[in-house]
């Protein structure tokens, strides 16, 4: 390996360290902002909690194995040169920091995902022109702007709707969440536990990865926590007949929960944002080639993770301030209807192989918990702040990462 080689390495893992800690800095907004935003924990105990689980989920149940950028974004039998493609990847990660460290700044939620991609297509083609290009990729790229939103929106309406139709309007809502809480408290956990079997590492090392496996076991948990939950509420009371305070102490702690859930998830789903490329270098450093897929080591494991959790524990707060109190006023049900419809959501996307962001699918389902109060409950100008954000996204980080392609190419 020459000097140049070596350079490109080593930078490649410095920024690949600066994107994971962009992408805990704005993505740990998802989850944690409505717990925070329902006052269930303090910004602090937000920050080090998510970034505890972050790590976590980053080095334990994060991808061995990560689909390169190659027969994704950039087509690199058009582009056939290993040294144009370190500097591709390496202009890439560094133009999808910068942006998502912007939008942190100005406090708005985007899609780190988003960023790559845009990025990628920057580069591609300034590199090899637009038949470098996956459009089609990019195209349903843009499609989860509609598809991510719509159906986090949907799906945490529906579920607050739910809430209140069985608990809130009923005469003995304590009674009634006696009833009806271990039910919902079982479905929250089978969907967490599908999402954490099915089809990943952690699946796979219990031997029950494929998906009637998955749904069993998943299965057998919901039962066993819905008599857990039956158990644990026997012994709540109500202070009055209309007692909505001690019904909202239960989803209190449920939501902490779930935040913990999708903050675990963060960690083992969008570490190969920031690491995924550079694992991608290192083979081409060395061999000059890169195979279909590329195998991430756990040192880069680590490195996703604690950059990922530093990035929660500086910036997360930032975020997490719109998220969790300006688009509309959360309660510890709201929030709860927000992690289960955002979770949800994105758990089936990815199995149908949709490539929709977290981000985008959380904005939809805190407005449509806003919305089941209400047009007047949802602040519409925050909500026009955080689309533009995101239509900015794709072009923006396109453009950064050919003006920043350019630069490392005429330098080196």
């Amino acid at each position: 390996m020459d000097y140049n080689l070596l350079l490109i390495t080593g930078a490649a893992c410095a920024i690949g360290f600066y994107m994971a800690w962009s992408i805990g800095a704005n993505d740990v907004s998802n989850a944690m902002a409505t717990a925070v935003g329902a006052r269930a924990i303090t910004f602090k105990q937000a920050a080090l909690i998510a970034g505890v689980l972050i790590f976590l989920g980053a080095v334990f149940v994060g991808p061995n194995v990560a689909e390169t950028i190659k027969g994704k974004i950039v087509n690199t039998t058009v582009i056939n040169d290993p040294l144009i493609l370190m500097l591709g990847f390496v202009s890439s990660l560094l133009a999808a920091a910068i942006w998502s460290t912007l939008a942190t700044w100005k406090e708005m939620p985007i899609s780190t995902t988003h960023s790559i991609i845009g990025a990628l297509v920057g580069f591609g083609i300034v590199a090899g022109g637009f038949s470098s290009i996956n459009w089609g990729v990019v195209g349903s790229v843009a499609a989860s702007w509609v598809i991510s939103p719509v159906g986090g929106c949907i799906l945490a309406y529906t579920v607050f709707r739910i809430i209140v139709k069985l608990i809130f309007a009923q005469k003995d809502p304590v009674r009634a969440t006696k009833v009806v809480g271990p039910i919902i408290i079982g479905v929250t956990a089978f969907v967490m536990s599908v999402s954490l079997l099915f089809e990943t590492q952690l699946g796979d090392m219990l031997g029950i990865a494929e998906l009637y496996p998955s749904l069993i076991a998943s299965a057998g948990v919901s039962v066993v926590i819905i008599f857990l939950s039956i158990y644990l509420l026997r012994n709540i009371h109500a202070k009055s007949v209309d007692d909505y305070t001690t019904v909202e102490e239960v989803f209190r702690k449920l939501q902490i929960i779930t935040s913990c859930y999708v903050a675990f998830s963060i960690g083992a789903n969008d570490v190969a944002n920031a690491i995924g490329p550079v694992a991608a270098i290192i083979p081409l450093a060395s061999t000059g080639t890169m195979g279909a897929v590329a195998q991430i080591p756990l040192y880069l494991l680590i490195i996703g993770g604690v950059g990922m959790a530093v990035g929660c524990l500086t910036w997360g707060y930032k975020v997490m301030k719109t998220m969790g109190d300006r688009i509309t006023k959360l309660t510890n049900t709201r929030g709860f209807a927000v992690d289960f419809g955002g979770a949800t959501t994105v758990l089936i996307a990815s199995k149908f192989g949709l490539p929709i962001s977290t981000s985008h699918t959380a904005v939809g389902a805190i407005i449509g918990v806003g919305l089941a109060r209400g047009f007047e409950a949802v602040d519409l100008k925050i909500v026009k702040k955080i689309v533009v954000s995101w239509l900015l996204t794709l072009p923006i980080a396109a453009f950064t990462s050919a003006i920043i392609f350019i630069g490392i190419k005429a330098l080196i």
